[in-house]
């Protein structure tokens, strides 16, 4: 079949309604594209308006806070200084930023010593990287006036783990130190005052109970005893609170010698293992990984010298204490004195199979008048002092104690101490001069 050529009238009627079409698609591909771009821009405005909105929320928040907030890059120059650090350092936040941090943020010791690179915070935590604590420190502020502060600088790390700024937080604890101060004031006074009419009536007391100063009956006997007893605990009260004053502001007496620690806890356990007699408890001195030792048998070990510097008398509160605790809590089975060591630290601990301490627990118990309150723990007496004035002990010789401890399977409170070497110890023992001691943090065998 032969197809009839189109003529010219029909060619133009086809080319316009093509052309037609064309502008129709071009007009349609041109509203969306428009309408693409239209909600694209109202997104990015929008999303600028959050922005701004968290900024001035941020801004906001900075300027209420009270705490000094300050924002420091690599170079240490001071990039972001809130209202509160103005306030605490004197340095309006206009002049402070883009100076260099120390210039503004000066610290010195308890002694007026201007903290070293080394020690400085905020040049530190770009070395260690981890969040750094310092409640000992005093600012010197732009009138040159010293005031404690409480600070703590945490590291901004990048995606790839490089710390490129550091954030620190800090605040004015002058009226704090000065209401501990006078509540370590008042404690000492009433403490020392106290200590004289209690030994007063425990003496006569004791008189009474004596049967060759007085007569009495078996029930009389019993109540005399029990408030003999009870004053004991009161008159161990007033010690301990005496103690713990000491301890808070630096009088706490002591005189460090060097202590070869193996001997000394061994000779310390004969001693001790009759306060687990008297529970029915069995005791036992362990030195290094495994080796029992058993005075009392002859057992017959060499032991390796393990020497530190501190006051005997001290350690042995501080032993004491520890071991008499294990045994209030221990209703049965056995408690362990032990030694260990490596070339820096000599480490003792004491463990024992009782009733363990919860999780919750663990991190309050060495502060001032903390007690586990459980059925277990309820009923047994005890001032709540014994483990924040061992802590304060310790903490003397810059060494450091802890308690590992799982509820059922007993508690474990290790001590470390730094350790020093055999020639030191001669020379310490030849002349009468400190050692110097590098504090060892939270380093633990």
């Amino acid at each position: 079949m032969q197809m009839q050529p189109v003529d010219a009238t029909t060619q133009k009627i086809i080319i316009a309604i093509l052309t037609v079409l064309l502008v129709v698609l071009c007009y349609v591909i041109w509203r969306v594209m428009r309408r693409s771009k239209t909600g694209t821009s109202a997104e990015a405005d929008k999303l600028q308006d959050s922005l701004r909105d968290e900024k001035m929320k941020s801004s906001i928040i900075l300027s209420a806070i009270e705490d000094g907030v300050v924002l420091i890059d690599q170079q240490m120059t001071i990039q972001s200084f809130n209202q509160g650090a103005s306030n605490i350092t004197g340095w309006p936040t206009d002049e402070a930023l883009k100076l260099h941090c120390d210039a503004v943020i000066k610290l010195v010791d308890a002694k007026n010593n201007t903290y070293a690179s080394d020690d400085y915070p905020f040049s530190k935590i770009f070395q260690v990287g981890q969040t750094i604590h310092d409640n000992d420190a005093f600012l010197v502020t732009r009138n040159n006036k010293q005031t404690p502060i409480s600070l703590r600088v945490s590291p901004l790390v990048d995606e790839k783990g490089k710390i490129y700024a550091a954030v620190g937080v800090f605040r004015d604890v002058a009226q704090e130190r000065e209401e501990e101060q006078r509540r370590a004031d008042f404690i000492s006074t009433a403490s020392h005052e106290m200590r004289t009419p209690v030994a007063a009536i425990e003496g006569y007391l004791a008189l009474a109970l004596n049967d060759k100063v007085s007569t009495i009956d078996a029930r009389a006997r019993g109540y005399l005893e029990k408030a003999h007893a009870s004053t004991q605990h009161l008159g161990q009260l007033f010690q301990d609170l005496l103690t713990s004053a000491k301890a808070e502001d630096g009088r706490l007496s002591s005189h460090p010698t060097v202590i070869e620690m193996s001997s000394y806890l061994e000779q310390l356990s004969q001693d001790l293992k009759f306060s687990a007699e008297k529970k029915g408890l069995f005791s036992e001195f362990v030195l290094g990984s495994s080796d029992v030792i058993d005075a009392s048998a002859g057992a017959n070990v060499i032991k390796p010298l393990y020497y530190v510097f501190a006051d005997p008398d001290r350690l042995r509160e501080v032993i004491t204490n520890l071991f008499d605790n294990a045994c209030k809590y221990t209703p049965e089975g056995k408690v362990t004195l032990g030694i260990t060591a490596n070339k820096d630290v000599v480490q003792f601990y004491i463990k024992d199979t009782g009733a363990g301490i919860p999780a919750e627990d663990i991190p309050h118990l060495f502060q001032k008048f903390y007690r586990v309150d459980s059925s277990a723990t309820r009923t047994i007496g005890g001032t709540g002092l014994g483990l924040f004035i061992c802590r304060k002990i310790i903490e003397l010789y810059s060494g450091h104690i802890w308690v590992e401890s799982q509820v059922g399977k007993g508690s474990s409170f290790l001590v470390n101490l730094p350790r020093i070497d055999s020639a030191k110890a001669e020379q310490l023992k030849n002349q009468a001069v400190l050692p110097e001691i590098v504090p060892m943090g939270d380093a633990m065998l």
